[in-house]
């Protein structure tokens, strides 16, 4: 099982392709994007992510990007497939391009006689693999699930920044199966990724762990900055401080628990709203994940309310850091993007800066903000600072204006236990 497809070349699907490449896998990457399978092709990465470039680049003997999904199929024993699944109005995702995928790949495995192994890696609501995507595969491929041909539901566990580290390095794998051969088939790929566990399970139980992840990880941010706001208002209380105590307790962890913005970027957000979607569907209260959202909603108003207390006339405000964290250039959903965004509709002059969300800020802040190209330009000039996402640049910023830390709203020194 040495020749894998990949379908889908975005952000994921790209570095998931390198990643397994540079473990020895011959990999066939598909999108209908012409202009990116050219670009892929020819050895130039058309998605920023850390590594990626170089991943390709060392490894562009093991990768073919094609539009013909019959090739990909017919010369691959294991598909992934990693197309987008937006979110709907309501909070639940759309299926429509996996749907199409698998109309595809259905149609190649009527010719095809040996095995394969659908591996689902885009986020799903849970029973979408066995009641909308496996009939559309059956009807397709006039074969039989479990039989003929295995699907699996393999959510990933990554974060945009690092995505190549994290697939390659991490804490588990999760299979969710529609019968023990195709587990087993991509069990035996994931161990020469990596010695992590790996669990297997139902595919309904995948599904739900995905979404469930996330949504207890926002739950954690959300009590993180209540913490926060408990803390400004308490003199001498550190929330950083107190949150690093909680996370030496070994039932608790201290990841994802540290006081600042809300959470953003393209999977915490609409994850949570998923999560209350389901519950809503199966006439289930989800109380705490719509209070998580809650706080999450109020962070932004609470750095304007700092900036109107500090700066009791309008004034010029920088904002550092608009992606929605750092290392990556997404600002889908970032709390930082807002913060520039509410100041500037309410009269104040706001200069930004971020090391590699630029571009993609523009494309929403337009011409609302004075863009700046250095970190020093940014903060020329200003009455007030706002460290809004903890790029390593800004650890050791000093200015002689007012500083808004949100990652640390205390602004003083940790007392760790060494």
């Amino acid at each position: 099982m040495n020749r894998i497809s990949v379908v889908g070349l975005g952000k994921l699907g790209l570095p998931l392709s390198v990643s397994l490449a540079s473990k020895g896998f011959q990999v066939i990457g598909v999108d209908i994007d012409e202009k990116k399978v050219r670009a892929i092709n020819s050895g130039v990465s058309p998605v920023s992510e850390t590594n990626l470039q170089e991943m390709l680049t060392g490894y562009k003997d093991s990768i073919f990007a094609t539009l013909d999904y019959h090739y990909a199929i017919t010369n691959s024993d294991v598909t992934f497939v990693l197309t987008n699944t937006p979110s709907n109005p309501d909070g639940s995702y759309s299926t429509r391009q996996l749907e199409s995928a698998c109309q595809e790949i259905g149609k190649v495995l009527q010719d095809k006689d040996v095995f394969h192994v659908m591996a689902i890696m885009s986020t799903v609501l849970p029973r979408a693999c066995e009641e909308t995507l496996n009939p559309i595969l059956e009807e397709h491929s006039r074969k039989k699930c479990g039989v003929d041909f295995g699907l699996c539901h393999t959510p990933e566990f990554v974060a945009l920044g690092s995505i190549i580290h994290d697939f390659l390095n991490p804490d588990f794998f999760l299979v969710g199966e529609s019968d023990p051969k195709s587990g087993q088939i991509v069990e035996d790929i994931f161990r020469k990724i990596s010695n992590a566990k790996i669990v297997r399970t139902s595919i309904v139980n995948a599904e739900l762990a995905k979404i469930a992840i996330n949504c207890f990880l926002t739950t954690k941010i959300s009590f993180a900055n209540t913490l926060g706001e408990l803390c400004e208002k308490l003199p001498n209380a550190n929330a950083n401080t107190i949150t690093s105590i909680l996370g030496l307790d070994h039932r608790i962890n201290a990841g994802f628990l540290k006081a600042g913005l809300g959470y953003g970027g393209p999977c915490f957000p609409r994850d949570n709203k998923a999560f209350t979607f389901l519950a809503k569907q199966l006439v289930c209260q989800s109380w705490l994940a719509e209070a998580t959202d809650k706080v999450n909603a109020i962070q932004v108003d609470r750095i304007i309310e700092k900036v109107k207390n500090i700066l009791r006339r309008k004034g010029t405000v920088a904002v550092l850091g608009l992606a929605y964290k750092p290392n990556t250039e997404i600002v889908e959903a970032s709390q930082s993007l807002e913060v520039a965004k509410y100041l500037s509709d309410l009269g104040y002059k706001v200069k930004v800066y971020d090391p590699q969300a630029i571009n993609q800020a523009k494309k929403i802040l337009g011409d609302s903000v004075i863009y700046c190209n250095s970190l020093q330009k940014c903060v020329e000039n200003t009455d007030l600072c706002i460290v809004a996402t903890p790029w390593k640049e800004f650890e050791h910023l000093e200015v002689s204006v007012p500083l808004i830390s949100c990652w640390d709203v205390t602004k003083q020194k940790f007392d760790l236990v060494h």
